[in-house]
């Protein structure tokens, strides 16, 4: 090694054995310049700097702490590395790996195309992104992941702290989901609230960062994500919650939207609007503060915040719902895409429908004992209108109207009187209302009297027992049961002497689809509630064709059958039933012990019955059909036939039927004489044709036949 001041550049051996620093000795050992490098443990000074030692210290120190960070950060890098390789080995393979498809969803449309109900597991039909106004999604980014557009689909320091709280043992991982982990837990993992789960979601995040766009993976969220109350989606939210489209909703509604992802179901709005409303005011403030939206918009918001609807309906339009998707299987089978159901429910007619049965049982059900009901309604074509199938779906979702089987008591003797008929009798044939003995079953009238030879207009008109047995005896009880059959009664029925009184069972709907071949000249429908069905982008799946299934009553019975019942309805058990304006025809009925209360009625364009008793088949307190089931039938009819121009029930030569009686009352205000009838304006119509009622006739002046609407 040179030695230093050399400057010669030759080479200089080591000195040994000379007295080379003047002590005279002769060591063998090298100089202190010839050592290359200083003593291990000694540090060597430069004694030109004062202080100059201890920096040399720190300088060392410092280095030894990045190594050791260096060397922990490689292993902890390895060792979570480790982990994410061990917990995705539990997970399927990354090529394997899809998007769920989402559930599809069927919106269920009302003639006029209003959205009834959408089914399916979803509650909603998908949404663009595009489609949204800017500030929905950006309430979402602002209260859930405010650097979802600049992260990676992960938040370590989120993360760093859920693991942190999770490994000292304060429960369940608390925060660092970013919005892309928010939707891989909901597309993939289970809710549960562990390690590994938080680990999967992590991988799975970064699988859906890599493979989709940030706009897609917002849209997945908005149409995956679960809003509370059974609404999976925003387009479903939007609609449970505010009766809109999402695309139409406001800004204090998008942000109560974004709001519910903290806690669904106790921030759901139509539930707990004073905490929904709350967290909506911090999401605003988040958009304000985060620059998406201006400082007005948010005062304005802020303002006018947005409340959750009221069910109008109470929820009674499920029952058309259900039967819809009962329908929807006979026709389609299974269904794997979004599709659109039209209807042909009218939607104001339905609320009608709901109002009139809700109302008189809540004001009468208790005094009577009648416990519940249902009113279906159609048209000429067998169109479904409306359609009530109890109560209250909330308490009951049982179907009466298409389900419930019930005996019809004396609604179903116009079959019996249309057997007699075809057999060669007019309505001014003659049978005894006398005694009758059948095999030890001895019929009678509630009065328990009878009037001798009557008529069969009178018979049918007040209902007289006796003459429907001795007809359907005559005439015999198969081919009666063949009448009903025909016109459109499915279930079935006994061929025997009581079938006349109605003691076979039927549905609702069968008693009202079998009676529009009476009101539309004769002719059989197929009941129907779908008109058609397709897809979202148009494509018609379904659609249907052909209601008629052609004459089954000629039209001189037609005429017949009219005559008499329409002196059901003007001087019969039926005189509640009456429309202003309108002809009116049809029958009531009363099964045993008052269990069961009818009445279905028809004009020249609707069908509609009512039906009225207890699903544990218990009596009524003295509920016949000319009572309560009749007034339901009277103010329903009222507001679906106003508008409308009146159509006169075919008739022919048989009989002069007198006018529609009417006061003149009318609620409506002279500036709009045409306007629809309301539900209250239709009952105060129905209580003002009670009070001019015709003098009823010396028979019906019995009390009993009187409280009994027969």
């Amino acid at each position: 090694m040179a030695r230093k001041g050399n400057k010669t550049g030759s080479r200089i051996e080591p000195s040994l054995g000379r007295d080379v620093d003047g002590r005279g000795d002769d060591t063998l050992r090298a100089t202190r310049d010839d050592r290359a490098v200083p003593q291990r443990g000694k540090t060597r000074t430069v004694k030109t700097s004062r202080g100059g030692g201890r920096r040399r210290k720190k300088r060392s120190l410092i280095g030894r702490l990045f190594y050791w960070g260096l060397v922990l950060g490689i292993w902890g890098a390895i060792g979570f590395g480790g982990i994410l390789v061990y917990y995705g080995s539990r997970l399927p393979p990354i090529d394997q790996l899809a998007v769920p498809k989402r559930p599809p969803n069927i919106a269920i449309l009302g003639s006029d195309g209003t959205l009834l109900a959408n089914r399916g597991d979803s509650g909603g039909a998908a949404v663009r992104i595009s489609r949204l106004p800017p500030y929905l999604p950006a309430a979402f980014v602002a209260i859930e992941d405010r650097r979802f557009y600049s992260d990676f689909g992960i938040d370590p320091i989120g993360i760093a702290r859920a693991l942190v709280h999770d490994l000292m043992g304060h429960g369940g991982l608390q925060g660092g989901s970013t919005l892309t982990q928010q939707l891989a837990k909901n597309l993939f993992l289970t809710q549960q609230r562990t390690l590994s789960r938080k680990i999967q979601e992590m991988i799975l995040a970064l699988w859906l960062e890599h493979k989709y766009s940030k706009d897609q993976i917002l849209e997945l969220y908005l149409n995956r994500m679960y809003f509370g109350d059974g609404a999976y989606g925003v387009e479903a939210a939007a609609h449970k919650y505010f009766g809109v489209d999402a695309e139409k909703v406001t800004l204090a509604q998008a942000a109560m939207l974004a709001g519910l992802m903290k806690a669904p179901t106790r921030l759901a709005p139509n539930h707990n609007p004073t905490a929904a409303e709350n967290r909506a005011n911090v999401v605003i403030a988040a958009m304000a503060a985060q620059g998406r939206i201006t400082e007005s918009q948010a005062q304005l918001a802020l303002a006018n915040p947005a409340h959750a609807i009221k069910d109008a309906t109470g929820g009674q339009i499920n029952y058309v719902a259900d039967y819809v998707m009962d329908a929807l299987s006979d026709q389609l089978g299974a269904i794997d895409h979004d599709i659109v159901v039209d209807t042909t429910i009218n939607p104001k007619l339905q609320r009608v429908a709901d109002a009139a049965l809700t109302d008189e049982l809540n004001k009468f059900g208790t005094k009577d004992h009648v416990g519940e009901g249902a009113l279906v309604s159609m048209d000429m074509q067998g169109d479904v209108l409306s359609l009530v199938g109890g109560k209250s779906y909330k308490l009951s979702q049982f179907n009466r109207a298409i389900s419930a089987k019930r005996q019809p008591g004396s609604s179903f003797k116009p079959f019996v009187y249309l057997t007699a008929l075809e057999g060669g009798l007019t309505p001014d044939s003659v049978r005894d209302d006398a005694a009758i003995n059948v095999r030890g079953w001895k019929p009678e009238d509630y009065e328990r009297h009878f009037e001798g030879p009557v008529t069969l207009r009178h018979a049918l008109a007040h209902s007289i027992n006796t003459v429907a047995v001795r007809l359907c005896l005559e005439y015999g009880p198969r081919n009666v049961v063949d009448t009903a059959h025909r016109l459109g009664i499915l279930s079935e029925l006994q061929p025997n002497a009581s079938i006349a009184l109605g003691t076979s069972e039927v549905s609702p709907f069968e008693m009202v689809s079998a009676y529009v071949p009476f009101a539309n000249g004769g002719i059989a429908v197929l009941p129907h509630i779908i008109r058609d069905v397709h897809t979202t982008n148009g494509r018609v799946l379904y659609r249907f064709k052909n209601w008629s299934l052609g004459r089954v009553i000629s039209p001189e019975h037609v005429a017949m059958m009219n005559d008499m019942m329409m002196r059901v309805v003007q001087t019969g058990t039926a005189t509640h039933a009456r429309v202003p304006g309108w002809q009116v025809a049809g029958k009531t009925g009363t099964s045993q012990n008052f269990r069961d209360a009818w009445f279905i009625g028809y004009t020249g364009r609707i069908v509609t019955g009512v039906w009225l008793g207890n699903d544990d088949n218990s009596p009524t307190r003295h509920v016949v059909g000319g009572s309560l089931p009749a007034d339901i039938f009277r103010t329903y009819m009222t507001v679906a036939s106003s508008g409308l121009t009146p159509v006169a029930l075919p008739t022919g030569s048989w009989g002069s039927p007198q006018a529609p009686v009417s006061s003149g009352f009318d609620p409506r205000p002279p500036s709009n004489p045409n306007a629809p009838l309301t539900i209250n304006q239709a009952a105060a119509v129905a209580q003002d044709q009670r009070q001019i009622q015709p003098p009823i006739p010396a028979r019906d002046r019995n009390l009993l036949q009187r409280l009994l609407g027969r």
